[in-house]
């Protein structure tokens, strides 16, 4: 049995691969922004990420992105590397509207870089078009070594306010990753959006079929509803908490240059002159920077770390059923791989049958026998 409920089709990472790739090049972005779409849908994807897969991609690009009315991408953007400035460990950049994942990549190798010369790495980006699943990024960093985060605003405001009714924040992300393979044989990673639920994750319940729990969105007349297809907005998870952490990524992009949320992917409402993009902020930290060399008992850095989150995990917590975040991702990978590729629900193969044929490429996808 294999993968469980994830999935009923698997298809190999290879050819995967190359559908995402032909379709992005079809669209006009060159071969690397072409790879870098289909390295993020494919991590994605292999860790159970159904909410930001190769689907989610192809359609944001369809609604705000290459083929919008009013392009929120630009195939073939350079990003501009803007002055240090006085800041050895922080660097500017301007995506002028480039492809998100490629843009997201280059950055978070940057913040390595720099964390391993001054400990600490920064990027801040303006100019933006979606990234997607940001725990991809911060994942592939703590693999390496690193404790990274990044968080970006959203391509729409559709999350109201804690005790408001109208959407003025978008689902604002935070992804955290940690260096503890080690540890506990996966980077822990925190990774959510900062609304009840993430938006991709009611386009994937519609297209499924399926109902949203009740409390989570409101439809078009401020009412509560589970019917994916009427959801109009969304609530902050953990009420005011939730709020909070959404306003986080939104002054972040208000420092580094983000304009109002409102704005944000609806450039045919906003003002004259206004901008509608979003922002990205990456940093990584070495974790030699952080250690002040007073651990108890003797215990180096990496040996303390795994004692503390023993004692979190223990005193029967783990036996009841307890699990560290990134424990999800592992598993879904563990299932990817013992299938052998991309696991695929019916309606995600049906969906990638259309984008296999629009791009002209073969798609042969393998039931699971459960």
């Amino acid at each position: 049995k294999i993968g469980g409920e994830m999935g009923d089709f698997v298809i190999s990472v290879e050819q995967h691969d190359a559908i995402v790739q032909k379709a992005f090049l079809q669209r006009g972005f060159d071969e690397e922004e072409s790879k870098q779409a289909s390295r993020l849908a494919t991590m994605a994807s292999w860790h159970g990420i159904k909410t930001h897969n190769a689907i989610k991609a192809l359609h944001l690009d369809d609604r705000f992105g290459s083929r919008a009315e009013h392009p929120g991408c630009v195939p073939k953007a350079q990003v501009e590397v803007l002055n240090k400035g006085r800041f050895g460990a922080v660097q500017r950049w301007n995506a002028n509207k480039k492809l998100g994942q490629s843009v997201a990549f280059a950055a978070m190798e940057e913040c390595m870089r720099m964390a391993d010369t001054h400990g600490v790495g920064i990027v801040t980006v303006d100019n933006c078009f979606h990234y997607l699943w940001g725990g991809g990024y911060v994942i592939e960093a703590a693999k390496r070594g690193y404790i990274a985060y990044t968080n970006c605003t959203s391509t729409l405001a559709e999350v109201v306010p804690h005790g408001g009714v109208t959407a003025t924040l978008g689902t604002n992300p935070h992804s955290w990753g940690f260096p503890t393979t080690d540890q506990v044989g996966f980077p822990i990673v925190v990774d959510w959006a900062t609304s009840t639920v993430a938006m991709g994750r009611v386009q994937q319940l519609a297209r499924e079929g399926a109902t949203l729990p009740p409390g989570l969105a409101l439809d078009a007349q401020g009412n509560d509803t589970t019917d994916p297809s009427l959801v109009a907005a969304l609530r902050p998870f953990g009420a005011h908490k939730g709020f909070g952490l959404g306003l986080i990524d939104e002054l972040y992009a208000a420092y580094s240059g983000g304009s109002c949320p409102t704005f944000r992917g609806r450039p045919e409402g906003a003002p004259s002159g206004e901008k509608t993009s979003s922002t990205f902020f990456f940093q990584c930290i070495h974790p030699d920077a952080l250690d002040c060399g007073g651990f108890a008992l003797g215990r180096s850095q990496g040996s303390n770390v795994d004692k503390v989150l023993r004692d979190v995990m223990g005193h029967g917590n783990a036996a009841a059923g307890a699990i560290l975040p990134g424990e999800l991702e592992s598993r879904a990978a563990k299932a990817s791989e013992a299938a052998g590729g991309i696991i695929l629900s019916q309606a995600e193969a049906e969906e990638f049958r259309k984008i296999a044929l629009e791009a002209g490429a073969p798609c042969d996808l393998r039931p699971i026998v459960r």
